[in-house]
Formats: C-alpha cells, sequence, structure tokens
C-alpha cells in the first residue's frame, strides 16, 4: 500500500479554506481513479501550540505505480491543479509505503 499524504498549512481564511476543501477540492480528488480510500482530517495539538498543519489529507493506492497512473490521469491532473486555487499558505506532501 502506497500512502499519499497532503499536509495544509494554515489559511488565512480556515472557514473559506474548509469550504472550498469540502465543496469543490474533495470532490475532485474523490474522483482520481484507483483509489482505496481518501480521508481528510482536521489536526489539533497536544499542548496549547498550535499544530504544525491545518488539513491532512491521505490517499491509498495499491503501489506506486498505481498512484503515479492515477495523479497523471485526467481527474489526477484537475485535482492536482486545483491545490493553488485554496492551498495559498502551501502544502507539504509525501509518499509512505508498507
Amino acid at each position: 500500500m502506497h500512502i499519499l499524504t497532503v499536509l495544509y498549512h494554515h489559511p488565512d481564511d480556515p472557514a473559506a479554506f474548509d469550504k472550498y476543501y469540502r465543496e469543490t477540492h474533495a470532490p475532485l480528488a474523490d474522483a482520481i481513479p484507483d483509489v482505496k480510500s481518501f480521508t481528510y482530517r482536521h489536526t489539533v495539538s497536544l499542548d496549547e501550540n498550535p499544530p504544525p498543519y491545518h488539513l491532512i489529507a491521505e490517499l491509498a493506492f495499491d503501489s506506486l505505480e498505481t498512484l503515479q497512473g492515477a495523479l497523471g490521469s485526467e481527474a489526477g491532473q484537475a485535482a492536482v491543479a486545483d491545490v493553488p486555487n485554496f492551498a495559498g499558505a502551501g502544502v507539504t506532501m509525501f509518499i509512505a509505503h508498507d
């Protein structure tokens, strides 16, 4: 299993970010082919400090090849191209695997 993790930095307007993500971006990500699971969650801190990220998204794929093919698909490219539309504070992405 290969997991694409997307860490969204804190936006200037969290409510607008959340609305856009829920109504526009999540449906695009959900349409990416061959995704075994897609989840996203807000973060909280274990202490009084703010968490390092606003939102974390994870997309699971059977293999690296499947992940690469899915992101290269029309739906995958649409989701990738949408990120600058709402994530102006930046994102960090990485792939983890077992």
